[in-house]
């Protein structure tokens, strides 16, 4: 079965593969009066919109929308737009289409994990999709039909808390949960579980759009199916997604989580690719991730035996690779799961007596990034250099000699590298 590798890199210098942003950052509200000198870089036709005091210009304000995650990139927005509702943003949007020659930018801010300054918009209109959601309960909607009707702004954490109320959940996921639905759509969605189910742009059935004109059109792969494609993955440039229809399943109680370590990237990725191209389903869940003898004991998984255990390793060998995995079960079933486990295991190449497992609640599983930041000591005020790259697996060992154990082998950076096994069919399918 035709594979793609996909690394995530975050650090001290940008490298490989496919990276996602798996790091907490808090966005905090508080009301303004938007009253001031009105800029010059705005047409003073938006201020007969019913819009207008919405519309916040004060410098306390533009300034906290001036920066975004990656804090490499700065520019002051001219102001902020609160909506109440998708029609206030058509209205804006409508607007700077038809004030030619006097048009301005527009950028839609979800949660404010952007890097590169992909949301920031100097000059122009920053709009608070936050703000859609903010007092209200009728934004996720979940249907017995097995799919949930989610606002753009929404956090993928609180559509995976709503659906469990329902006992389902999203098949696809990102590392990190704390990102908007329109946030991650506009991209792609990628985690371990998209080797099986696709990213999540693969699991969407419906989207409400509004259109660079300001028009707001609702398509599907059915109808308006150009719009549909175009604007899944396809980073904002072809509308604002202010609502999602998106694939359920029944979500499973618990997760058999494992990490298997390796000192050979061949060993490692073999694995990796028999894990996601078995016909038997035994593992929902493939990630991997190359480890330093500093990053070792980043991580609340293991032990303080294990985490010394696996430093020693570590520091033996320069850097080694696990892979990491989830098997979903029900309590009713966990002694086949662990028979299945045992089977499976004896087949793979990683380091004798380097197989680790805990068992986890579904939500935890899920929410480990941010389960995992709240016991960490590093600062957030860092920046965050970021590179995403698809491998195929004809060249993913030569990746392995020129990166691995070239540049941050001899530079000795500090990051996180992530390496994804992906099917190639998986992504096609969308």
């Amino acid at each position: 079965m035709s594979a793609l590798m996909a690394v995530q890199r975050i650090g001290c210098i940008p490298a490989a593969f496919f990276v996602a942003l798996s790091f907490v950052n808090s966005f905090v509200f508080s009301a303004v009066d938007r009253h001031g000198t009105w800029p010059a870089a705005l047409p003073e036709g938006l201020l007969a919109l019913d819009i207008v005091d919405k519309i916040h210009v004060d410098p306390d304000t533009t300034t906290r929308f001036s920066t975004d995650y990656g804090g490499l990139s700065q520019a002051d927005p001219a102001a902020v737009l609160y909506p109440s509702s998708p029609d206030d943003i058509a209205t804006l949007v409508r607007f700077a289409y038809s004030s030619s020659p006097s048009s301005f930018s527009i950028a839609a801010h979800g949660h404010g994990h952007s890097i590169r300054g992909q949301a920031l918009v100097p000059g122009g209109v920053v709009i608070d999709m936050a703000s859609l959601g903010r007092g209200r309960s009728d934004r996720i909607n979940v249907s017995s039909d097995w799919y949930v009707d989610a606002g753009g702004e929404q956090l993928w954490i609180d559509v995976l808390r709503e659906t469990l109320k329902h006992g389902l959940s999203p098949r696809s996921w990102t590392d990190y949960l704390y990102l908007t639905v329109g946030g991650t759509l506009s991209n792609a969605g990628i985690s371990g579980q998209a080797f099986r189910h696709g990213p999540q742009i693969s699991n969407v059935y419906e989207l409400d759009v509004i259109t660079g004109k300001g028009d707001t059109i609702t398509c599907s792969r059915e109808e308006n199916s150009d719009l549909f494609y175009g604007v899944l993955g396809g980073l904002g440039q072809f509308g604002i997604i202010t609502r999602a229809r998106i694939a359920l399943e029944p979500a499973p109680q618990r997760v058999r989580w494992l990490r298997l370590f390796y000192t050979d990237f061949s060993s490692f990725t073999g694995d990796q690719e028999l894990l996601v191209s078995m016909t038997e389903k035994v593992f929902d869940y493939v990630e991997g991730q190359l480890l330093t003898e500093k990053d070792v004991g980043n991580s609340s998984f293991f032990s303080d035996n294990d985490t010394e255990k696996v430093k020693m390793l570590a520091a033996e060998y320069g850097g080694i690779y696990f892979v990491e995995g989830g098997v979903y079960y029900e309590p009713a079933t966990a002694s086949m799961v662990d028979q299945k486990l045992e089977t499976l295991l004896r087949r793979l190449s990683f380091v004798p007596g380097f197989a680790f497992t805990k068992d986890v609640a579904y939500i935890s599983f899920l929410n480990r990034v941010q389960e995992e930041e709240t016991h960490s000591t590093a600062p957030e005020d860092v920046l965050h250099p970021w590179l995403n790259m698809f491998v195929p697996k004809s060249r993913i060992r030569d990746f392995d000699m020129g990166v691995f154990k070239g540049i941050l082998k001899n530079n000795n950076p500090i990051g996180l590298v992530l390496i994804y096994p992906f099917n190639k069919n998986k992504y096609e399918e969308h």
